[in-house]
């Protein structure tokens, strides 16, 4: 072989090993970290940067200054989840709530009052997992008008077995059903009852709450009316408090009072306790006692009973002792020595149930408000009316429940 040709076959040796390692060492480079076959330090392959960590957009209702009272306070998130949210005005007071389960939103359970600031404090994290605070103010106008409650029983007394729960109101209330919402009964055996709206003997509106039957001796009772923010309705003005009472039924007393036999009988526990003879009403004219179901509102001790304050002219003027009130409109049950002549033989009085005074002195010692008294008799002015005293019990459970806004 010639030396020209043989280093011809030696130059195509060598350029097929070049391109064999070419071949080799190519996808090395490709798959090499920054690498890339246009320029060294970069890759066609590689992943783009991740899109920017957006923040999480949060919302408060309401918002601005001296906003309506009586509405939740609402917070939501675009972009991410609520972690928490704290709601307080100036007073350090909290408004309780609950992130709701997709994190999205959260409501308080109960809803702004007037006249107050609030500062919203809401911790959020977003889809990128940034943790962020964000906070948010407004404040709710005065309350134009207030509505106040008077309510019974007292809290800690002890009352007997036909008590109810009664609240009346200094001013109409138009928003009967949103103002009962807000009231709740709570008894240590799951007693049934219901509430009812009535006018009071004194022309107001009130919202009463009975058993359906008398209350068993020994329950705890009580009652939340958690009502401020709450708007009465049209003239009644808004709530800008709650109201809270609690007390204890005691021993099962019934005071049973048979006009026609001119009887009271104290019966406690299902077991008779003493008989007392009693002169009632008058009979045939507006001098009669009422009759159904009256329950002792209130021990008053001595008081002066003037006949002209229960539309009865000039007919007594006098100091009563013992005195234990039954309706509003004026009956009791108290001591009448001048009537002694009358006791178990007639009704001669001027509509109370009187009895002497020793008998009144024990028996006064002896029952307490709450205690019901059952009272019978031909000739009478009526059944006492639910606003007259506490008379709701002289309605059967079904007209009772229908008396609720709620039903």
């Amino acid at each position: 072989m010639s030396r020209t040709r043989a280093l011809a076959q030696a130059r195509v040796r060598a350029a097929v090993v070049a391109t064999a390692l070419a071949a080799l060492l190519t996808p090395l480079a490709a798959c090499s970290p920054g690498g890339s076959a246009g320029s060294p330090g970069s890759s066609d392959a590689e992943e783009k940067p991740a899109a920017a960590d957006r923040p999480v957009t949060v919302t408060v209702t309401p918002k601005g200054e001296r906003v309506p009272a009586g509405e939740p306070v609402k917070v939501t998130a675009a972009g991410g989840r609520l972690t928490s949210v704290t709601v307080t005005d100036g007073e350090g007071h909290r408004l309780a709530g609950k992130v709701a389960a997709d994190g999205r939103s959260w409501v308080s359970d109960r809803k702004s009052v007037p006249g107050a600031a609030y500062t919203v404090t809401a911790a959020t994290r977003s889809e990128g997992g940034t943790a962020k605070s964000t906070r948010a103010s407004f404040s709710t106008a005065e309350a134009g008008k207030v509505n106040k409650v008077d309510w019974r029983p007292g809290t800690g007394s002890t009352v007997g077995v036909a008590q109810p729960i009664s609240l009346v109101f200094d001013n109409p209330v138009g928003n009967k059903a949103e103002v009962e919402k807000q009231l709740r009964i709570t008894a240590s055996n799951d007693t049934e009852g219901s509430w009812g709206w009535i006018r009071d003997w004194s022309g107001r509106d009130r919202v009463d709450w009975r058993p359906k039957e008398y209350w068993k001796p020994g329950t705890k009772v009580t009652l939340n009316a958690e009502l401020n923010g709450t708007d009465s309705g049209a003239d009644g003005g808004w709530f800008v408090r709650d109201y809270t009472t609690t007390f204890t039924i005691g021993a099962r007393q019934i005071v049973e009072v048979d006009l026609d036999s001119h009887r009271l009988t104290l019966v406690r526990d299902g077991e008779t306790v003493r008989r007392i003879p009693v002169s009632g009403g008058t009979p045939g004219g507006d001098k009669r006692s009422w009759r159904g179901t009256a329950v002792l509102m209130a021990k008053e001790g001595t008081i002066n009973m003037n006949s002209e304050t229960v539309g009865l002219a000039d007919a007594y003027n006098k100091m009563v002792d013992y005195s234990m009130r039954l309706t509003w409109s004026g009956m009791y049950a108290h001591a009448a020595p001048w009537n002694a002549r009358y006791f178990g033989n007639a009704n001669h009085s001027s509509g109370c149930i009187g009895m002497s005074d020793a008998n009144a002195a024990w028996f006064y010692g002896q029952v307490r408000p709450g205690d019901p008294f059952e009272i019978t008799g031909k000739d009478t002015k009526g059944v006492v009316a639910p606003g007259n005293g506490f008379g709701a019990w002289n309605l059967s459970w079904a007209e009772w429940q229908r008396k609720s806004a709620l039903r």
